[in-house]
């Protein structure tokens, strides 16, 4: 008589506690937008320093 009640138990336990735990989620949030202004002045700003510094690079390369 212990062993089935066990069982049932044990058998109700696992099925009822994937239900209640979907149920009682909210849905997640809406994803948020990605400012990109700050990146891509950074991005311009180093592509241009490293332009600079490969053109004096190889001018001071060719004049020796």
């Amino acid at each position: 008589m212990k062993k089935q009640l066990f069982y049932i138990t044990l058998i109700l336990t696992l099925l009822l506690v994937p239900v209640l735990n979907a149920v009682g989620q909210p849905p997640p949030p809406p994803p948020q937008d990605i400012p990109i202004d700050g990146g891509l002045i950074f991005l311009l700003f180093a592509g241009a320093s490293y332009a600079i510094k490969q053109m004096f690079f190889n001018k001071n390369k060719k004049e020796m």
